[in-house]
């Protein structure tokens, strides 16, 4: 039975070229970024210039508990920026920080602090409807 869901337009997948990788890019964008605390999550973001694509960068420390648990952070949070990754109003690298409430966690949870932490930095597109109109 095929499923009713729309295919999107764009491939939602994240590849190595969208991961930010480098000690001196993750210090980069905590430094010379902005910095924003919601809930679960820490967005460190540094916009990047036109044409450029988006990154992500996740950092979870021992403190949140053993590797099984550290890993799962990991992939929640880069899974919230899988899906939403072209909702971005311009290209940024994003390094998020896992805090210990995101510690049993379902997705839902923290999509939801990702999203409101992108709303309140302003750096979702705004959706068409809303967008202003130009005479």
């Amino acid at each position: 039975m095929a499923s009713m869901t729309p295919l999107p337009s764009r491939p939602l997948v994240l590849p190595g070229s969208r991961r930010i990788k480098q000690g001196r890019d993750f210090l980069q964008a905590k430094t010379r970024g902005s910095r924003l605390i919601q809930g679960c999550l820490i967005l460190n973001w540094l916009p990047l210039p036109a044409g450029s694509i988006s990154r992500v960068g996740v950092i979870t420390t021992r403190k949140l508990g053993n590797a099984v648990i550290r890993a799962r952070a990991r992939r929640l949070l880069r899974e919230c920026f899988r899906l939403h990754q072209y909702g971005l109003a311009q290209p940024v690298d994003l390094v998020l920080v896992a805090r210990s409430s995101a510690v049993g966690r379902k997705l839902v949870g923290v999509e939801k602090d990702f999203m409101t932490a992108l709303k309140r930095a302003g750096l979702l597109r705004l959706p068409e409807a809303a967008a202003p109109s130009v005479p």
